[in-house]
């Protein structure tokens, strides 16, 4: 492949991205209160299990992971606002690598209010489209191998799966082996003509109740790419 024109994108800017379902705005001080308050709604401490940090046990805690969190460029944190206006979680683009178009999606926090709604899918779906629409080649999705739930999601969304990094971190106190996904540009068009058709209203009943499944339009591309992985 020659990439001798090829010109690098830009770094993710520090601003909003809107969907018809949710939007993510940079995440900032005063996001605090409404966002503990929605990571409240999970006792246990689910959310976190899988991340370097939390769960905080008061919001002075979280406030002052946020207030380093949200000065920083890489990662760049988003909250994740629904459409009643409500904080339902956050994420972040990261390990941005322009010079290789290459960014990763990550530190996906969603609280219960958000898990398993439209709005968590398209949450998702609008730092892939920004990214692709500026350039980018390649959006990663990485997790703990061991999070079930993250890898289903990842193909879920239409990443393929590249394999395990062994014994790739320490994450409190336990060992991580590492799971990429990855979409790249050329895949692109054809998954994004997926979410867009399963994002539309229509394909919602009253009830909210989804008439086509994300994955029903997406194993397919998945299997197109790597026939012996179906």
């Amino acid at each position: 492949m020659d990439l001798s024109c090829w010109t690098p994108p830009l770094r993710p800017p520090r601003a909003a991205m809107d969907g018809r379902w949710c939007r993510l705005v940079p995440l900032e001080a005063g996001h605090r209160d409404g966002l503990f308050a929605a990571f409240a709604e999970d006792p246990d401490g689910a959310m976190s299990r899988y991340l370097p940090v939390g769960p905080f046990a008061d919001a002075e805690g979280y406030g002052r992971w946020l207030d380093v969190a949200c000065r920083a460029d890489d990662p760049l944190h988003f909250a994740v606002t629904l459409a009643d206006g409500r904080p339902g979680g956050t994420l972040s683009l990261m390990r941005q690598q322009p010079e290789a178009g290459s960014v990763e999606i990550g530190w996906v926090t969603f609280a219960p209010r958000l898990q398993r709604t439209v709005a968590a899918t398209e949450a998702l779906y609008l730092p892939m489209r920004w990214a692709f629409e500026a350039g980018y080649r390649r959006v990663e999705w990485k997790c703990d191998a061991a999070n079930a739930a993250s890898r289903r999601a990842a193909q879920r969304l239409g990443f393929s799966f590249e394999g395990v990094h062994r014994q790739a971190r320490i994450v409190k106190g336990r060992n991580r082996d590492t799971a990429w996904f990855s979409v790249i540009d050329g895949e692109w068009p054809a998954l994004s003509a997926v979410f867009e058709t399963w994002l539309t209203p229509g394909n919602f009943g009253r009830d909210g109740a989804q008439k086509t499944r994300l994955s029903e339009l997406t194993s397919p591309l998945l299997a197109a790419r790597d026939p012996a992985a179906g």
